[in-house]
């Protein structure tokens, strides 16, 4: 248990204060923190009487039936219970949208420039957009996949997705997430998940009204409807490699214990729901389980690549999957690409093209995605769905088909990852809709000149 580090984490006022989060390390452990000395119960989970006044209260995110080593939940020892705020009532939704399906799904090759900044005040609930998604909320399978552009922090808000788990990747400015479970501090090439149910606020340090230089944050959230993210099973590559699991990162407990006139909202079937509470549901005093919030740094990512020849799946670069009930298919794959050398000998060595079953949502945090030279900026984002023709552009062919093999080569300065899913992601109508959406996408292709010469083998 974690209670020495944890006393420095008490709250000054109910203010985060300026210390540094301290976090706890792997990934699908069994945590146990407290925030004051003695606060967690031993050996039970419920007392008739908890220390210092608190309340035991689980959130389960499985089944409890669910086998031991897929189950998940937290026992918090809490200020007040969950359950004390008024009653929900609708709020508007914004650019959240409920339900994909919305508008006819093209097998157009799509990509999107960055989302234009805003310019009301706009906190990061308010700045989701919903680009695309697949399945169904309520059924709790699929995704949807928001992009986030936000000026100003949440300071009286607090928001839960009852709806799915929030996979988030900043893309510009840094992220500090207050949750019910601790705090977490990410900068872009770093990712958080939020698991379904939990209370956070999100802050931006950076934005010039926190007393940073940017005009707006920005960044990407995969909501995942089905089962919890997981680390994939390495096989043949061995007991280490991609990304290993002391690499992330867990808060400590920190609670606020302040009271006023705030917001709840929660995203509940799709929809948005505020209701008031009179004091910071952030009040978790201590807590034990599995069920967490936590972070990743992509660049720590153990990049596996060919040293022969040929240019292998992407699947190398998984990073975090959702597992579907079909084995070895997956609901929602997280794949980076990252830095990396490349080494393959007569090998054309960006990803080749391809027509998969699978459809893939594309973003760019940093620098240039090495199969794509020109228009894919960072912030922006492509759609490949299934069975769209799709692969490096007439550029990154031609550089590609004449550079030295015998030397191997570099990738550097990118990040871009994908969300991967099995079934059609659809666009949504204001997605479609976007003056940043590029109508001359299908372009970059079309140089891709006929070299076919039944005269020379």
């Amino acid at each position: 248990m974690d209670s020495a580090v944890n006393a420095s984490n008490k709250p000054a006022q109910g203010s985060p204060g300026a210390q540094a989060p301290r976090y706890q390390s792997g990934f699908g452990n069994e945590f146990a923190t407290e925030a004051l000395p003695g606060a967690m119960p031993q050996g039970r989970n419920s007392p008739q009487r908890v220390a210092y006044g608190l309340y035991a209260e689980q959130l389960s995110s499985t089944a409890f039936t669910a086998l031991r080593g897929a189950n998940r939940r937290t026992w918090c020892y809490r200020i007040r219970p969950a359950a004390v705020h008024q009653p929900f009532a609708r709020i508007a939704d914004g650019a959240l949208v409920g339900r994909v399906g919305d508008a006819q799904t093209p097998p157009n090759q799509l990509r999107w420039s960055p989302l234009p900044l805003p310019s009301a005040p706009t906190d990061f609930v308010s700045g989701l957009f919903t680009m695309a998604g697949t399945g169904d909320a309520a059924a709790m399978s699929g995704c949807a996949i928001h992009m986030y552009a936000a000026n100003r922090s949440m300071k009286d808000r607090f928001f839960y997705d009852a709806d799915g788990e929030l996979l988030i990747v900043p893309q510009q400015g840094r992220l500090r997430l207050l949750t019910e479970l601790g705090i977490l501090e990410l900068e872009p090439q770093e990712i958080a998940v939020i698991p379904r149910g939990i209370r956070f606020r999100a802050e931006f340090p950076d934005l010039r009204s926190e007393g940073g230089s940017l005009e707006a944050a920005r960044g990407y959230v995969c909501e995942n409807y089905g089962a919890p993210f997981r680390l994939p099973d390495l096989g043949p590559i061995g007991s280490n490699g991609l990304a290993n699991p002391r690499d992330f990162l867990t808060p400590v407990a920190w609670y606020e214990d302040r009271e006023g006139d705030f917001e709840l909202v929660a995203k509940f079937d799709g929809r948005l729901w505020g209701a008031r509470i009179g004091h910071s549901p952030l009040d978790v005093v201590a807590w034990h389980g599995n069920s967490v919030p936590y972070k990743y740094d992509l660049r720590a990512f153990n990049t596996i690549g060919s040293i022969s020849y040929d240019h292998p799946d992407p699947s190398i670069f998984l990073v975090l999957q959702s597992q579907s009930d079909t084995p070895g298919v997956d609901t929602i794959d997280f794949v980076i690409f990252p830095p990396r050398w490349l080494a393959g000998e007569d090998t054309f060595r960006p990803p080749w093209f391809h027509r998969n079953i699978a459809s893939e949502f594309m973003g760019l945090v940093h620098g240039v995605y090495d199969a794509k030279a020109e228009g894919f900026m960072p912030g922006g984002a492509s759609l490949h769905n299934c069975m769209t023709g799709h692969g490096p552009d007439e550029g990154t062919f031609e550089k590609a088909s004449a550079a030295d093999t015998r030397v191997p080569h570099k990738v550097t300065d990118t990040m871009a990852f994908m969300f991967e899913t099995r079934t059609l992601i659809q666009p949504t109508a204001q997605a479609l809709a976007l003056p940043t959406l590029q109508a001359d996408y299908w372009k970059c292709w079309q140089g891709l000149k006929k070299r076919f010469d039944p005269t020379r083998p």
